[in-house]
């Protein structure tokens, strides 16, 4: 088993992100939550706020409009209403 998190990002535009990644931290609309590798399978919609994406001591953030995660043994995806990357 790796050690990183595959994650991607999607909103209706295109892809804003893929990569294995540290940890993802995320608006749930039940409250916000933590994907670290090996997570326990889950799916939940997504309130507007910020999706952190931690690669090593870098931190990307991106600015969410609503969606759907779902977490598999996979990995992380986040199917976004509308998204953005904060730079």
């Amino acid at each position: 088993m790796s050690d990183k998190l595959h994650f991607s990002l999607v909103a209706p535009e295109r892809e804003l992100f893929s990569g294995e990644v540290d940890q993802v931290d995320a608006p749930g609309s039940e409250g916000d939550f933590g994907v670290l590798v090996g997570h326990a399978p889950f799916m939940t919609t997504l309130k507007e706020g910020w999706v952190k994406v931690h690669e090593g001591e870098k931190v990307r953030t991106f600015d969410v409009k609503g969606g759907f995660a779902d977490v598999t043994p996979a990995g992380l995806t986040i199917l976004a209403e509308q998204a953005s990357e904060i730079v």
